[in-house]
């Protein structure tokens, strides 16, 4: 990554890495959870949209906080 894009980075980052970080902790996962609540209230299925893919990436971390968490339920049947 070039300098130029940490220079525009790093002076946001405080804020920004409160939300958008790898989730450790359930509070981590709630908080997610209800940021990709509210994204997805306003992008909704538009791919296009500015925030599609903070979207998408909220919904990777959640995955693999869950992967790693949270026990799969099984069919017993």
């Amino acid at each position: 990554m070039s300098a130029v894009y940490l220079e525009k980075i790093t002076p946001v980052w405080n804020d920004i890495s409160t939300f958008i970080h790898v989730l450790h902790t359930e509070q981590d996962y709630q908080q997610a959870v209800a940021l990709l609540d509210s994204i997805i209230d306003v992008v909704g299925e538009n791919e296009s949209h500015p925030l599609a893919s903070l979207m998408e990436l909220i919904g990777v971390l959640i995955e693999q906080y869950e992967d790693a968490h949270i026990p799969e339920i099984t069919d017993s049947q």
